[in-house]
């Protein structure tokens, strides 16, 4: 028990360092706007942009954290055991499988928060080593991140700065660097641990379940309704309506079922407000670094042209921002060098599938990390980082080098 306690409180400690620096963020920004460094007009058409974004971030943590407490996760970690016949690499493909459409229709920060104690679960009930499949957690959360704008944050950023085409043409136009983003890790893991994933494994393991609670499973109307929600809400994120809408309506009828059932799940934590405020703060710094010139700089290092080279080049230094600073603000700061679809797309790849080498390279990383330290299970960054810089650039290659094939403009596109 004290081990969770002071678990519990590390937790608190780093989501009050973030909103510290969001609040710091902000008071900067506010300066440049007060200065007339960045004039209002910008901070306008800033606002404009962002607040659906971040009304869907909002509205979609709701979701998942009401789904979550459903035991829809739950649910499908005690199945996923046997469907996977005693053989650990079925198991283990099942897994990505999962974490793959988690992160695809949910966003990568729901894998890392909701799907990562699901997978260790499964993993010591089988009896099984925790490490290839968190592994596996982590990167597909980032690198399965490139199909529909609802993936990433900064992908929703990049469908606004296209004309806000539908996600099926985003998915038209990212669809092979995703693929390939996907592909390329799941051999590296399943070279590198062969010998974990060659074991087999007992289907009936009765092993103590550790990690995501088990309170959560035990209302079926709560489960049956998150699990309608979901099948509802999951057409709904692609056919074309603004995204926010209904993410909200899901939310809404959610909460509304909790409200019944479980009125004590609904607090005000239920909302990211460190993330809002550490999000709100960096888009307004960054807006204001870019209208002083900070992304003409950058110009001579991303490149211009459309050739395979050249978007390697613009791909890479998204990668390399993010794993120096956070992808978020790799993004914003280069996305205006990304002037065709071909370039967006080369953008999205270094910054979704790179950020594999340090822990704040996305939040979806660190988030991870501290799911599993809540469940006691340690992964030493050095080793991390190690694996990152063999993983990062094959799956950055493989990813442009599929989208300077099938992507518009290419060979086969």
């Amino acid at each position: 028990m004290p081990r969770r306690k002071n678990t519990g409180a590390r937790l608190r400690i780093r989501s009050m360092r973030l909103s510290i620096i969001g609040l710091a963020l902000l008071v900067a920004g506010g300066i440049t706007v007060a200065t007339g460094v960045l004039p209002w007009p910008e901070v306008a058409v800033l606002v404009d942009r962002v607040a659906p974004i971040l009304g869907f971030v909002v509205a979609m943590t709701v979701v998942t954290e009401l789904v979550s407490e459903a035991g829809a996760f739950q649910w499908i970690a005690r199945h996923l055991r046997g469907w996977g016949r005693g053989r650990s690499v079925l198991l283990w493909l099942l897994l990505a499988l999962f974490a793959t459409l988690s992160t695809v229709f949910l966003s990568l920060d729901t894998t890392a928060v909701l799907l990562t104690p699901v997978v260790v679960t499964v993993a010591r009930q089988a009896g099984l080593p925790v490490l290839p499949f968190a592994l596996t957690t982590v990167w597909l959360a980032n690198t399965a991140s490139l199909l529909l704008p609802i993936s990433n944050l900064t992908n929703l950023l990049a469908q606004h700065n296209l004309g806000g085409i539908s996600p099926a043409q985003f998915a038209q136009l990212m669809w092979a660097p995703s693929l390939a983003a996907v592909l390329v890790p799941l051999v590296f893991i399943s070279i590198v641990f062969r010998r974990e994933l060659g074991k087999a494994y007992a289907r009936d393991s009765t092993r103590p379940a550790q990690g995501p609670s088990s309170s959560a499973t035990t209302d079926k109307v709560l489960l049956l309704v998150s699990a309608v929600v979901l099948l509802l809400l999951l057409p709904a994120l692609v056919s074309g309506v603004p995204i926010w809408i209904p993410a909200a309506v899901a939310a809404a009828t959610l909460a509304v079922a909790f409200a019944v059932r479980r009125p004590k799940v609904l607090t005000v934590t239920l909302i990211p407000w460190s993330l809002l405020l550490f999000t709100c703060g960096l888009f307004l710094v960054v807006e204001a670094t870019q209208y002083l010139g900070a992304s003409i700089l950058l110009g001579q290092v991303a490149g211009q042209g459309n050739g395979f080279l050249e978007l390697l080049r613009l791909a890479m230094t998204g990668a390399l921002g993010s794993n120096i600073v956070n992808n978020l603000p790799a993004y914003l700061l280069v996305e205006p060098l990304a002037g065709t679809p071909q370039r967006m797309a080369a953008l999205l790849v270094g910054v979704n599938a790179g950020p594999l080498i340090t822990p704040w390279a996305s939040l979806a990383t660190l988030l991870w990390h501290d799911r599993l330290v809540r469940m006691n299970v340690l992964v030493k960054w050095k080793g991390y980082a190690v694996f990152g810089l063999i993983v990062a650039p094959l799956t950055i290659l493989a990813a442009i080098a599929a989208l300077a094939v099938f992507g518009p403009g290419g060979l086969l596109g």
